[in-house]
């Protein structure tokens, strides 16, 4: 299986079949609590930008949404700046950049909901939420195809620290619904080794 089918199956468009269950935007929420499990029991501290992947469509109406999401994370109390980019595979990324991580939670959620809410939540694929220690970057991933978080601890080139996904899975698994099969626990590689997901 190639790197684009596998992230086709994994995240979007074959996990229908074996969805363990439905998704729901407001699992996002347990991110609120779940980074200051990060910080104090791990030492991982939010690097201050989230995002949502999701497959593009073309048509007006889902354009029409897209830039609605984006507008209505940048006119919340938050003050969060969104941008929206594709990825070296073709995905697409609503990014979210603020220093208060709550407010990222809250912008994702916002993002997801109104993709729900006009009939797109099958073209959401994923939330990804940054973390960092010791110059060493962690994900915590949402699959909207699982609705199950899983973490992503990239480690060089298209490596992978499974000591530290397994040690987040360890202290986290009481906050987040957290993938049991790991075989879902999909890596989004970045563009570049020093990159993220949506990169």
């Amino acid at each position: 299986m190639g790197l684009l089918e596998g992230i086709r199956d994994i995240l979007g468009f074959g996990a229908e079949t074996s969805a363990q269950k439905a998704a729901d935007p407001d699992d996002l929420f347990g991110m609120s609590t779940a980074y200051v499990t990060m910080a104090a029991d791990l030492d991982y501290e939010p690097i201050n930008r989230a995002a949502l992947c999701f497959s593009q469509m073309d048509s007006t109406d889902f354009a029409t949404t897209l830039e609605e999401a984006r507008s209505l994370i940048e006119m919340g109390d938050e003050g969060t700046i969104a941008s929206v980019t594709e990825d070296g595979h073709g995905y697409h990324w609503v990014v979210l950049e603020d220093p208060d991580f709550e407010d990222l939670v809250v912008g994702v959620h916002a993002a997801a909901d109104e993709f729900t809410e006009r009939g797109y939540s099958s073209r959401l694929l994923a939330a990804v939420f940054g973390f960092e220690k010791d110059g060493q970057r962690a994900y915590w991933v949402y699959s909207f195809k699982r609705g199950a978080y899983y973490p992503f601890a990239p480690s060089g080139k298209h490596e992978r620290d499974n000591g530290a996904e397994f040690k987040l899975r360890s202290v986290l698994a009481g906050e987040l619904d957290v993938e049991d099969d790991e075989s879902y626990w999909y890596p989004l590689w970045p563009d570049s080794p020093d990159g993220h997901p949506w990169q």
